[in-house]
């Protein structure tokens, strides 16, 4: 099958390196619209292959047009685009079924392991295909450990431009885990995720 469509609206392949080491050896790691594998069954036990169709590859690359013109813009269309995915997905693997949270559902559950490999996954193919701009996919980030609660891992973005004041660039939490599949993901900074936040604390908002 011809990949001409993937690349409709002049968009640019853009070369990704990634350091991130997932659970599996079989995952695809560099994936494609048309060839992807998602993890499910907590901790990555199941491993689909999946690939979009054309006119579900149109549907994601709209969501970037016009082309966000700053980093927050750019946010909030990855934030639609990830929960588009997950919406697609979730048809094809039966994880349109998944629940906020680990223990909250039944059959397409997903932990956080799973959440976070496939939104990293999923961003890398948006970065791929020149649709992430303002923005890279970094390695995947864990906060807490068994001694002081459960460990939480989630998808990473660095934003490109630097902080005002400082030669540091700004690392973002994508985290689709609190939520149920194919609503958009929090997007909030790494250092306020590592914290401890969690949506349900109101005083805590997520930017």
């Amino acid at each position: 099958m011809s990949k001409a469509w993937f690349l409709a609206g002049g968009l640019i392949l853009a070369a990704t390196a990634r350091a991130d080491v997932f659970v599996r050896d079989d995952i695809l790691t560099d994936p494609e619209p048309a060839r992807m594998s998602v993890c499910h069954g907590n901790g990555c036990l199941y491993l689909a292959p999946v690939g979009l169709a054309p006119m579900q590859w149109q549907q994601l690359v709209a969501l970037f047009h016009p082309q966000p013109d700053n980093a927050a813009a750019e946010r909030e269309a990855l934030r639609r685009a990830i929960a588009q995915m997950e919406r697609f997905v979730g048809e094809m693997t039966g994880t349109w079924q998944d629940k906020g949270g680990t223990f909250n559902g039944g059959g397409g559950q997903m932990d956080c392991i799973d959440e976070s490999i496939n939104t990293s996954l999923y961003l890398t193919l948006l970065q791929k295909y020149g649709l992430m701009r303002h923005h890279r996919v970094v390695d995947r980030a864990t906060r807490g450990w068994f001694i002081g609660g459960w460990p939480h891992t989630t998808a990473v973005i660095e934003e490109l431009a630097a902080v005002p004041g400082s030669a540091h660039r700004r690392l973002w939490a994508v985290d689709s885990w609190f939520l149920d599949n194919g609503e958009p993901p929090f997007i909030l900074p790494l250092e306020l995720w590592k914290s401890g936040w969690d949506p349900e604390r109101p005083q805590q908002a997520a930017q």
